[in-house]
């Protein structure tokens, strides 16, 4: 019998019972209030020698069900079995997995004996010392070795090389520590002047900046910078401090724009890189990939993504000549344990609990809730509250108002606490200052329960992230944030019909990249996924779905595999109004790409998507976009600084800026504090529907898109702008719920101030600058911070500019910002005035957790 063989009898025949039994004691230890049972089944009966001589041959195989098996039997040695000889014996084979973060987690809970080397014999001894070896890399910048599991392994011994490289692990598997660890690595010894990390969303970029500084520990040797300014890339290729720059794509895009061909990348690491198939901004990926690659061809470049199919596909456009390599992985570093919860017939109060794994389910037991949970939100809340009573659950929500309920219910459960803890108390306070003193979230999170979505201000985010991995937040409610890219795992999940965009419900590589949250890789050995309702069809359409990986396709190749539909929109498009196209997004995102990379090349066929595609439907593509490129004037680098817009839409606003009969000076925007600039702000808004493209619809909306541009421009908290909000309702006599008014602001501010503003308004101006330098008014055209970084930041004076390049949030620049009379300040000044007033701030009433990110940015004392 071979070593495979061997291995496949021991699953489905040698072990499989005990096995079994073993999976049913360690699921049933993760779960709180399951009803007694009079079950023979004991960690006593159970033949541990033979289990862990078992495990130790499936820890050979590369079998993902090997491995987890494996893992299953060193975990329930380690947790339960009884004598220090067999949980030292569940330690060995952990190492065995080179699991070595969980063998420090059984080390720190004095599961295993710390001296657990010294109770081998000589043997086993120097194959552990092998295993370390061979599981350890050297961190060249700071000469200290870390343990790492295969993955991480694969991935540093690949990084180094140069051209492209596109690694994917599931979950948890340690992907962004090792990452950043490699990146700090790189750029103090490798050479690297300017490094761009480019997350998904602004809530990841928070969370790297933070991580990146606390591990750089205020180095001067590195800058690490969120904001899209040139001066810190100049100082960095001048020789000054080496920089990493910490970018969403249309960050990146903005600093291209400043600094045009001046631009000169080192090394990119693209995180979520999958994402360059979603909707709208994938195109957005792909075209700041490519543009900083046309830059520098021989740039080094890094794409991670969650268990993917394909991860080669991502390294299908590196230029002719740069070597590629992907990194693959599917290894287990935590159990996970896929639990579904069905009522109980007739007893409301009752929910049978199994679990699913290859082959069938296996029974775990009841759960017992403390009310009847009548409708759904009470299901999910209830049954959350009840299964995940220690701490450490992620409930997740089809909303953002969902979370909030969700988390109201499942706090009228909780006892209360006759003291909160202070960090709690800080939390609830800078939610009632920063956002409103009514915010549902500040007595929640006092009870140890908040809520979480992207909308929400990053420092709000980002502390009720920390807290919950402090434990101090037992239960949060979470919204399609979590598969947004932002690392947060838990403990337990819980979960009943998981939607995604606008009520579709999820596909199945996204609800695994959701449950691989489940199981805290060094805090937890394993992870629970509680799936509510799995019979019912409404909630899960097609059943709860199999462990699934991400299949990585561009947005530009879907859309181009639509064939004739993408043709006829573009052959449509150069003569239809903007109204007759509303709607069309996905078309005219990669309408735009298409257009512009045409007119590049002259010649579709030269992309590197051809290849992809259809030589019949390329021919389709170039004959449609000749017939548009033929009209247009705008030159190929003014479109391409402006992804996702089309050049045809600009060409039309130079039209009617030539054709325009009133004073040249009405086309500019006012200074925002000018009492003009609301009005010039709607009828820029109101051209750019009519020219470009329908993005600020409906035009009844229009006005109230222009008001939380200004006042997010002149520098409004959001606290100010949710009051006056509240004031103009009040005066208007219009009738309006506090939740819902906060949460439409939040989402104003990023889908309106932050994204389709600045996207559209800089290439409006930017086409203004051409006409005026055609007409020679160039005495118009003013220096200085462009539109497109002043809305993304909300920023228009160089005092509050210059505060969040010290590393704060914009909350905590707002409120300094607010108590400083000087709008004109340098970064050194806005130094010199929070340490002139150090001792002050607790007296300004601004909430105690802006002063700790003021002071920890400055490094200064509380004295």
């Amino acid at each position: 019998m071979s070593l495979a063989e061997l291995q496949s009898w021991l699953l489905e025949n040698g072990i499989r019972d005990d096995l079994n039994k073993l999976t049913r004691l360690t699921v049933r230890n993760e779960l709180d209030n399951l009803a007694p049972e009079e079950s023979s089944d004991s960690a006593e009966s159970l033949d541990w020698e033979r289990l862990l001589l078992a495990g130790s041959i499936l820890a050979r195989s590369n079998e993902k069900g090997d491995q987890d098996a494996a893992l299953r039997i060193a975990t329930g040695a380690v947790l339960l079995a009884k004598g220090q000889a067999l949980k030292d014996a569940g330690g060995v084979l952990m190492s065995k997995l080179s699991n070595f973060r969980a063998i420090s987690l059984a080390c720190v809970r004095k599961l295993v004996s710390a001296d657990l080397d010294a109770r081998l014999g000589t043997a086993l001894r120097l194959e552990s010392h092998r295993r370390e070896m061979d599981r350890s890399i050297l961190v060249q910048a700071s000469g200290t070795w870390l343990q790492v599991n295969d993955f991480q392994k694969m991935f540093w011994a690949n990084a180094g090389r140069e051209g492209w490289l596109s690694a994917s692990a599931p979950t948890a598997s340690g992907k962004t520590f090792l990452v950043l660890q490699w990146l700090i690595d790189q750029v103090k010894t490798g050479g690297n002047q300017v490094a761009v990390y480019l997350a998904p969303t602004r809530a990841l970029v928070s969370e790297i900046e933070k991580n990146l500084r606390d591990s750089l520990d205020h180095s001067e040797l590195i800058e690490v910078s969120s904001l899209p300014l040139p001066e810190k890339y100049r100082v960095a290729r001048a020789g000054g401090a080496r920089v990493i720059l910490v970018f969403t794509q249309e960050r990146l895009h903005l600093l291209a724009n400043v600094l045009g061909d001046e631009l000169l990348i080192d090394l990119l690491i693209v995180d979520e890189a999958h994402k360059i198939g979603d909707n709208q901004r994938g195109v957005i990926l792909q075209d700041a990939v490519e543009r900083v690659t046309r830059a520098n061809p021989q740039l080094k470049v890094v794409f991670i993504s969650p268990a993917t199919q394909n991860p080669e596909a991502l390294l299908a456009d590196a230029p002719s000549g740069v070597q590629t390599i992907a990194v693959d992985s599917d290894s287990s570093t935590v159990l996970q344990n896929l639990v579904v919860a069905s009522q109980v017939s007739r007893r409301p109060k009752l929910w049978e609990l199994k679990l699913r794994q290859q082959g069938g389910e296996l029974p775990i037991g009841t759960l017992q809730l403390a009310s009847t949970p009548v409708g759904i939100k009470k299901r999910l809340a209830f049954i959350a509250a009840a299964v995940g009573e220690r701490g450490g659950t992620l409930v997740y929500s089809n909303g953002a108002g969902e979370a909030e309920e969700v988390a109201d219910l499942i706090s009228q459960l909780l006892p209360k606490l006759d003291v909160v803890d202070p960090e709690l108390s800080q939390l609830a306070e800078l939610a009632r200052k920063g956002v409103h003193s009514d915010f549902l979230l500040a007595p929640l999170v006092e009870l140890g329960v908040a809520f979480h979505y992207g909308n929400m201000p990053s420092l709000l985010r980002l502390e009720i992230e920390r807290l919950f991995r402090l434990g101090k937040i037992r239960f949060l409610v979470c919204t399609s944030t979590l598969i947004e890219g932002v690392n947060l795992s838990c403990r337990t999940i819980v979960v009943r019909g998981p939607r995604k965009g606008k009520g579709h419900p999820m596909e199945p590589h996204d609800f695994w990249n959701l449950a691989g949250r489940a199981g805290r890789w060094g805090d937890e050995f394993q992870g629970n996924i509680i799936c509510i309702d799995p019979a019912d069809e409404t909630a899960w359409p097609g059943g709860v779905p199999g462990r699934a990986r991400y299949p990585i396709k561009r947005e530009s190749d879907a859309v181009v595999e639509q064939g004739d539909c993408v043709t006829e929109y573009l052959s449509s498009r150069g003569a239809v109004d903007q109204a007759s196209i509303e709607g069309s997004d996905k078309f005219e995102q990669v309408g735009a790409y298409l257009l512009t990379t045409f007119m590049r090349l002259g010649s579709i066929s030269k992309a590197g998507l051809a290849k992809r595609h259809d030589p019949a439907l390329i021919a389709k593509l170039d004959y449609a976009l000749g017939t548009l490129a033929d009209g247009i004037e705008i030159t190929v680098d003014l479109a391409s600084r402006h992804p996702g817009v089309s050049a045809i839409g600009l060409q039309r606003l130079l039209e009617m800026f030539r054709s325009y009969a009133g004073d040249v000076e009405n086309l500019l925007p006012a200074e925002v504090a000018s009492d003009d600039s609301y009005d010039r702000f709607i009828t820029i808004m109101e051209r750019v529907n009519s020219h470009v493209f329908r993005a600020f619809s409906p035009d009844a909306r229009i006005r109230l898109f222009a008001l939380i541009v200004v006042k997010w421009l002149k520098g409004y908290s959001l606290s100010r702008i949710i009051r006056d909000s509240v004031e103009w309702h009040q005066r208007a006599k219009r009738p309006y719920k506090l939740p819902i008014l906060i949460r439409d602001t939040m989402e104003l501010v990023e889908q309106i101030a932050r994204f389709r503003a600045p996207k559209y308004l800089s290439a409006y101006m930017d086409v203004l600058h051409l006409h005026l330098r055609e007409i020679d008014r160039e005495d118009l055209i003013e220096d200085g911070l462009d539109i497109g970084t002043q809305l993304e930041f909300g920023v228009s004076s160089a005092t509050l500019l210059s505060l969040m390049e010290l590393g704060l949030s914009r909350m905590s620049a707002v409120a300094l910002y607010e108590r400083i009379a000087r709008d004109d300040l340098s970064r050194e000044e806005c130094v010199a005035w929070i340490i002139d007033r150090n001792s002050q701030l607790q007296s300004m009433e601004i909430p105690g957790l802006i002063i700790r990110e003021v002071r920890e940015c400055l490094t200064l004392s509380s004295s």
